[in-house]
């Protein structure tokens, strides 16, 4: 719920009385029908200005309890996340077109100056419909991480009471979408995406990059995870490149993914979600995958068995890593390795399709075909893998505009 008011509510209930009306709406005194009009309500006909004065109050109603959270909220605080026992949706589910609009640019307005409630955060949405129908449509050539990503996000925000933090590691080579899966499930988790007060991302080499400071650098990973926990009831945290993370750092997050004995957990325990992604991996599943396709097993045949036990023992034995080495793959607290399949022709002609339209452009079927073909394939004899994915499609179409 919206809490903590720190501005006078009468601005947000005058922005409201600003707003125009619905098309075709009169005025309230506007509305008192004749004995006429009256006569054609009861024979059953239709009056369209009172159908659209219906769905303008029914919209205001809604919002008028919007506000009154508002207003209990900055009075009584305690009161706060009261009604977060209610499933979490997208607020214009329950709300007609016009209330929504009113609610967003409320809601816009309202953020803009505000930090969540402490007990939770006000626009959580985990909308797993819209989670499918990204990864169904926007992630080409991972039938493996769409699958795999969907059931273990619903399935463990689901849970009346996790025991532990949620842990999956996204393994793969660049380009292969890793990042853009993270960044999906920010986006249908959480109303601001990656911008949520509730989600963090950390870049090994950016965050972390000097090994002699690593005791500090530990000190202020714990203290970001705290303070985020300590807002949201439900969090996210993207540990990018993590195959370059200091031991030191891996480890401190260990008791963070342990599994909670029952009589240590609260009444509402909070819900924790951790991405490590990592291109650690990439090459062992690229040769499997390789070995199948020439065995004559269809892509969409693959599935985990075929892959996870060598993507395990290359983690487990890899020297340019501390990661399979730490306690967070011996102790089996990561509870999912995905692994990222390499990308073919076909995939990358989807990703130009689509950098195309997330611009707004228009494309031919000829300038598809000429980006995919700027790519490099490997391996060298087959060339049937993009080298690197589909990583720097959207700034090769500039050679394709006007």
């Amino acid at each position: 719920m919206l809490c903590g008011l720190r501005h006078p509510l009468w601005l947000c209930l005058l922005s409201l009385l600003l707003l125009p009306p619905p098309p075709g709406a009169r005025g309230f005194g506007d509305h008192a029908r004749s004995r006429d009009e009256a006569e054609e309500a009861a024979s059953g006909r239709a009056w369209p200005a009172f159908q659209g004065l219906r769905e303008h109050l029914r919209a205001a109603g809604a919002l008028s309890r919007r506000l009154w959270a508002l207003f209990r909220g900055r009075l009584w605080p305690e009161t706060c996340g009261e009604d977060e026992e209610a499933p979490a949706r997208p607020l214009g589910w329950s709300l007609p077109l016009l209330g929504q609009q009113y609610l967003d640019i409320l809601t816009t307005w309202y953020c803009s100056f505000q930090d969540c409630c402490n007990s939770g955060d006000c626009r959580i949405i985990n909308n797993f419909t819209g989670l499918e129908a990204d990864l169904r449509v926007r992630l080409h050539g991972q039938h493996l991480a769409r699958e795999l990503v969907l059931a273990a996000a619903r399935g463990y925000l689901e849970l009346p009471q996790p025991d532990k933090a949620l842990a999956l590691s996204f393994h793969g080579s660049s380009g292969t979408g890793k990042n853009f899966v993270a960044r999906m499930l920010a986006e249908n988790l959480y109303r601001d995406g990656l911008r949520s007060d509730c989600v963090r991302v950390f870049i090994a080499t950016l965050h972390f990059p000097h090994p002699k400071y690593v005791d500090r650098d530990k000190e202020q990973l714990m203290g970001q995870i705290r303070k985020t926990q300590e807002r949201c009831h439900q969090t996210l945290f993207i540990l990018d490149e993590a195959e370059k993370l200091h031991p030191g750092l891996l480890e401190v997050l260990g008791p963070l993914l342990e599994r909670q004995a029952p009589e240590n957990r609260r009444a509402k325990s909070p819900r924790t979600i951790f991405l490590f992604l990592s291109n650690l991996g990439g090459s062992i599943i690229n040769e499997v995958v390789l070995k199948l396709l020439k065995g004559g097993r269809s892509r969409e045949e693959i599935r985990m068995e075929h892959l996870e036990p060598h993507l395990q023992a290359e983690i487990a034995e890899s020297t340019d890593s501390g990661f399979g080495h730490s306690r967070l793959v011996k102790e089996n607290l990561i509870d999912f390795f995905i692994p990222f399949l390499p990308l073919e022709y076909r995939h990358v002609r989807l990703c130009a399709r689509d950098a195309f339209l997330s611009q707004e452009l228009l494309y031919t079927e000829a300038a598809l075909e000429e980006i995919a073909k700027m790519m490099v394939y490997v391996p060298k004899e087959e060339q049937l893998f993009s080298s690197q994915g589909c990583k720097s499609i959207s700034q090769r179409i500039n050679y394709f505009l006007p």
